[in-house]
C-alpha cells in the first residue's frame, strides 16, 4: 500500500536469498481499495499469508476472525519485543486481550508551527497546555491583523476534535463501547474549548477544500499553526520557501494540565498474518524480519515511515533532528480511539456535529446531543449482541 508497497520489495528479495525453500510474491494495492480487497479476499477465502494493515483496521478484522492470534509467536520471538514499542500503539493490536499484529511504523499528531510568527507575538517556545496555548494564539491573530489566524483546524477532520477530547479524559463512548459518550462532560467541555477557537477568531471557520494551498497560506502567514502528521515533514521542506525552511518547527500537543504533553492518536500500520493462510510459521517469520532493527532502519530510509522499534530511534537521523524528535516525545503519549469495527463511521460523524456548531446550524449542546443519537443508533446491534452475551469488546461474535 502506498510508498511502502512500492519499496517493500528491496527488504524481501534480502530474505529471499536467505530462504531457498520460500518464494514471497508482493502484491501491492492502493490505500483507496486496499480495504474492500481484503474484506473480499476474506470472504472468498483467499487471503494473503501476510499484509500491511492500517491499525485502525485490525479490530474489524479480528471481529471477522480474519487474523491470526500472534501472542504466543511473540513470546518466543527474540525479535518482537513489546518493551521495544511504543505502549499506545502496541495497545491499537489487542483487542479484547489478544494480539493480532506487530506495529511496523507510527504515525501520529503534532503541532506545525511558524517559530517567528510565535517570537513575534512574544512566546519564546511553544505552548504545552490548553490556557497558554489559547493566549498564544488570541497574541498571533491580533499581531497579524484582518484575515490572520493562530491556527488551522479544518471543518472537515475529525481528529481535533476528538484529540482534545481524549485529552480531557474523555472514553469517547461508553457501556463497554455500546453507548455514545459525547455528551458528558469530559468531551462536552473539549468541545466548547474547540468552539472558542473558532468564536474568538483564532481558527478560520473552513474545511480543507476552502484552502487554496495550504503550504502557500502557511507561507503568508495566514494560520501559524497545524496540527499533522509525519508525512508532512517532507512536504514542508519541499513546499515551503527557502527564506522560511529556518522558521517553522514542530512540538507535541499542548494539554488541558501542565506537566506533560497532551495525548494524541495512536497511529500507523501493523503487519499481521491471516487465520486462513496454510503457511503461517513462514510468515510470521517474515514479520520477525521485517520488523528488525536493520530493516526497520532501511524502511526509514527508503519510504520517511517512522519506525516502530524504539530503539532505531537512537539513529542521528531520527534523534537528531528536532522536528522529528517531536514525534518521538508524542509517540510516548498517544491512545487508541475505541476498538471496534464502528469506529471509522462514528468518527466521520464527530466532524458533522464539530462543523454545524461552528458554523450555528446547532447549538453546542443540540449537535452533541444529535451526535450521541446517531451514534446509538449505530451501535444498537453491538448492545444486543452484548447484553446475550455474544459479544467481546473487539466485537468478535462467540
Amino acid at each position: 500500500m502506498g510508498r511502502e508497497g512500492e519499496v517493500v520489495g528491496e527488504l524481501i528479495a534480502a530474505w529471499d536469498a536467505q530462504h531457498d525453500d520460500v518464494k514471497v510474491n508482493v502484491q501491492q494495492i492502493p490505500w483507496s481499495a486496499a480495504h474492500e480487497k481484503l474484506l473480499t479476499a476474506h470472504v472468498g477465502r483467499a487471503t494473503p499469508d501476510l499484509a500491511q494493515l492500517g491499525n485502525t483496521w485490525v479490530p474489524e478484522f479480528a471481529a471477522l476472525r480474519a487474523l491470526a492470534p500472534l501472542d504466543e509467536w511473540v513470546e518466543r520471538s527474540q525479535v518482537v519485543a513489546r518493551d521495544d514499542h511504543f505502549p499506545g500503539i502496541w495497545d491499537t493490536n489487542v483487542i479484547d486481550g489478544t494480539l493480532y499484529g506487530v506495529p511496523w511504523y507510527v504515525d501520529t499528531r503534532v503541532i506545525f508551527y511558524r517559530t517567528d510568527l510565535l517570537a513575534a507575538a512574544g512566546h519564546d517556545s511553544m505552548p504545552t497546555t490548553w490556557t497558554a496555548w489559547r493566549n498564544a494564539l488570541a497574541d498571533i491573530a491580533r499581531l497579524g491583523g484582518a484575515g490572520k489566524y493562530g491556527v488551522l483546524l479544518p471543518l472537515n477532520e475529525w481528529t481535533q476534535p476528538v484529540i482534545l477530547g481524549l485529552q480531557a479524559g474523555s472514553p469517547l463512548l461508553g457501556d463497554s463501547d455500546t453507548r455514545a459518550a459525547f455528551g458528558e462532560p469530559a468531551f462536552a467541555g473539549a468541545f466548547d474549548y474547540y468552539l472558542g477557537l473558532y468564536k474568538d477568531g483564532l481558527a478560520p471557520p473552513v474545511a480543507n477544500n476552502e484552502v487554496a494551498n495550504l503550504y502557500q497560506e502557511f507561507a503568508r502567514g495566514t494560520f501559524a499553526m497545524y496540527i499533522s502528521g509525519p508525512w508532512n515533514l517532507g512536504e514542508f521542506k519541499r513546499r515551503l520557501p527557502e527564506e522560511l525552511q529556518d522558521k517553522w518547527g514542530t512540538a507535541p500537543l499542548p494539554g488541558p494540565d501542565s506537566g506533560a504533553p497532551g495525548v494524541s492518536l495512536a497511529g500507523g500500520a501493523s503487519l499481521v498474518v491471516f487465520a486462513g493462510s496454510k503457511h503461517q510459521q513462514k510468515a510470521w517469520e517474515l514479520v520477525e524480519y521485517l520488523s528488525a532493527p536493520a530493516q526497520q532502519q532501511k524502511f526509514f530510509e527508503l519510504t520517511g515511515d517512522l519506525p516502530a522499534h524504539r530503539a532505531v530511534w537512537a539513529d542521528p537521523r531520527l534523534s537528531g533532528d528536532e522536528r522529528t524528535r517531536a514525534f518521538a516525545t508524542q509517540l510516548e503519549r498517544v491512545v487508541a480511539t475505541p476498538k471496534i469495527p464502528e469506529w471509522e463511521q462514528i468518527a466521520n460523524r464527530v466532524w458533522v456535529a464539530a462543523e454545524q456548531a461552528v458554523r450555528g446550524s446547532h447549538t453546542p449542546a443540540e449537535a452533541l446531543a444529535a451526535l450521541d443519537k446517531d451514534v446509538d443508533r449505530m451501535l444498537v446491534k453491538r448492545r444486543w449482541l452484548r447484553e446475550r452475551g455474544q459479544l467481546g469488546n473487539g466485537g468478535d461474535k462467540r
